[in-house]
């Protein structure tokens, strides 16, 4: 038969499970269209076909004889039509990488880092949705995500990735370079406001129990932009450790005071357990565990050069970030069998 000479598709599907159900509304709802529409288009089908397919016994739908042995027909075409779609979607899944984390940790921690990854594995094709919301993997088309929180997230595997901290940062010119001298002296100066990082933990911490939390000013919903607002000179802000670091290295921020304010929550890789045996996420596992390793090593960088006095300028001057990383390749390896060690399949 010439298959331009086929049936409608929609037609082939409306009859398909008009007669699995009998019924032209539960037909029409599990198409997501009205019962109008189905009855129209088996109508159409069985002029074009020539053939009455149903009939009425009351308020009940009853296949033909002919109707029934199309149906077994069409059924089993549209099943191995159906097997074939899968088997393509597999293949082309199993490239594709699908990764859920806070827009802020996208932006600021992992894009930087990105393309060695990227370099490492060209047979991936890598998807970053950057996202406030928690990934629900029953639900969504997600492989695995970095979750900013407890650790606690029942049925999934969990490894912890990344402490967190917090501290004070402005830009080198704000205040025409004057910076505050002790954490007292930041009752002069603008604090600039975030819905995730308020200043009351590191008061507590630095012993200012007389300061409070800003009521003034821009309200910050992402921390990237607060990062983003520090450096612009618009005042100070309290930073997460692992957003800012590349900005303290490349200068273009410096730490206020060497006193960690406490963060509740920590970074963490979370994946179905199903998922983590598969290429595609055992070997995005491999590379952020080894750039966390990296990262530690430039924290520890990062203070001594404080300690040795050194200002932003010589940072910059020696490459950056980017250049101190170069530089250091190789001294530290990987956490992964250290990780591997301390990582939890968190049970229903």
């Amino acid at each position: 038969m010439d298959l331009r000479q086929l049936p409608a598709l929609n037609a082939i599907r409306a009859f398909e499970a008009a007669a699995r159900h009998e019924n032209f509304s539960r037909a029409a709802d599990e198409l997501f269209v009205t019962h109008g529409a189905v009855s129209h288009q088996v109508r159409a089908l069985e002029d074009e076909l020539g053939v009455k397919l149903f009939t009425r016994n009351g308020k009940r739908l009853c296949l033909t004889d002919a109707g029934m042995r199309y149906a077994q027909q069409v059924r089993t075409a549209l099943m191995m039509l159906a097997d074939a779609t899968r088997q393509v979607r597999a293949s082309d899944r199993d490239r594709r990488l699908v990764v859920s984390m806070l827009s802020s940790f996208a932006a600021r921690f992992v894009t930087p880092r990105i393309g060695t990854f990227i370099e490492r594995h060209p047979e991936i094709d890598v998807e970053l949705q950057s996202t406030n919301a928690l990934t629900d993997f029953a639900r969504d088309d997600v492989d695995l995500a970095i979750r900013f929180g407890f650790g606690s997230y029942p049925g999934l595997y969990v490894e912890p990735l990344l402490d967190e901290a917090f501290f004070p940062a402005c830009a080198p010119t704000l205040n025409g370079g004057k910076l505050p001298q002790t954490p007292a002296d930041l009752v002069h100066y603008n604090l600039l406001r975030s819905d995730d990082e308020l200043w009351r933990p590191w008061f507590d911490a630095a012993g200012l129990d007389t300061l409070t939390e800003p009521k003034r000013g821009i309200l910050y919903q992402d921390s990237s932009n607060l990062l983003q607002a520090a450096i612009e000179g618009q005042g100070i802000a309290l930073v997460r450790r692992s957003l800012a670091l590349h900005d303290l290295l490349d200068g273009r921020l410096v730490r206020l005071f060497d006193i960690d304010g406490p963060s509740p929550w920590h970074y963490f890789f979370v994946c179905p357990p199903p998922l983590l045996g598969t290429p595609r996420v055992q070997a995005f596992r491999t590379w952020i565990l080894q750039e966390v390793a990296q990262f530690k090593l430039l924290c520890d960088e990062l203070d001594a050069r404080r300690a040795a006095g050194k200002c932003p300028e010589e940072c910059a001057r020696e490459g950056g970030w980017k250049g101190i990383a170069a530089r250091s390749a190789g001294t530290g390896g990987t956490e992964d069998e250290t990780h591997a060690a301390t990582a939890v399949t968190a049970r229903p």
